[in-house]
């Protein structure tokens, strides 16, 4: 199981900065990091930063001994509007030297508020390869809203057709969105999977309840044990956004990054 990046997302410190993230997550024994750059709700790196920012940003990164592989750049891609703010993070993302850009679809409604048909979501995705060839990058689109299980996103990603966009199979989002059996749905959709958000569930299925991992009730083991059959070698990514009220302190969300580290380590993995 050494074969793999396991990496920690910055929006598990959602609400405190990046070098706090940087600091927590190092701690922690990890050697990757997913930057967040979502526009008005985590911005720990934006592409209207100034350079020298974002060269703080890197040199920080650099000491810490984290590498930033991925980036979580979420605009709604089915907005025309917004995509010049998405190219501007697949730019931002290349600047940090990332793989991966990962976003979720987006509404997907048109102008009659009839929902998009999965070959029009297709097209509009289709519209960033050159971009993404550009600046050899993959794009995981994420399990997350209206497109809230990995089958409605494997008919998306067969349809667009390119090695450049696959799945990003969010654990816990396909309980909260996609209200699905995740090993059923992950079994499904597994050949389309390069990218996980491991992401625990407790509460309700409609409860805005992420804990640390193995505080849940995601069915880790079986998911692991799956993936190893199928040779899926796809990053993970650890993504903890507690209960709606939050963290209370940097010292919870530390604590909750170390938690699933200890979980990892004692499930076989090497961070």
């Amino acid at each position: 199981m050494t074969d793999r990046i396991i990496a920690v997302n910055s929006n598990c410190y959602h609400g405190y900065s990046i070098e706090e993230a940087i600091a927590g997550i190092r701690a922690a024994g990890f050697h990757y990091i997913e930057l967040t750059a979502t526009k008005g709700w985590t911005e720990h790196v934006f592409p209207d930063q100034s350079f020298q920012r974002l060269l703080e940003v890197k040199d920080k990164l650099d000491e810490a001994g984290l590498i930033p592989f991925a980036m979580s750049g979420h605009t709604n891609l089915m907005d025309t509007a917004r995509i010049p703010d998405f190219v501007k993070n697949i730019r931002l993302a290349h600047f940090f030297g990332a793989r991966y850009i990962v976003s979720s679809v987006g509404e997907a409604h048109l102008k009659d508020n009839a929902v998009a048909s999965n070959a029009v979501v297709a097209e509009h995705i289709r519209g960033f390869l050159p971009y993404l060839e550009k600046y050899d990058m993959i794009l995981v689109l994420e399990v997350h809203g209206d497109h809230g299980t990995g089958a409605i996103l494997k008919e998306i990603v067969n349809l667009v057709d390119s090695d450049r966009v696959r799945i990003n199979y969010d654990t816990a989002n396909a309980i909260f969105y996609g209200d699905v059996d995740v090993v059923q749905d992950l079994g499904a959709c597994m050949d389309r999977v390069g990218y996980i958000h491991l992401k625990d569930k407790a509460g309700g299925r409609k409860e805005w309840d992420f804990p640390a991992l193995g505080k849940g009730y995601v069915p880790f083991p079986e998911l692991f044990a799956m993936l190893d059959k199928a040779e899926n070698r796809c990053p993970f990514s650890i993504e903890i956004e507690f209960t709606a009220a939050g963290p209370k302190d940097l010292a919870e969300v530390n604590q909750a990054v170390l938690d699933s580290a200890r979980y990892l380590k004692e499930h076989g993995f090497v961070l």
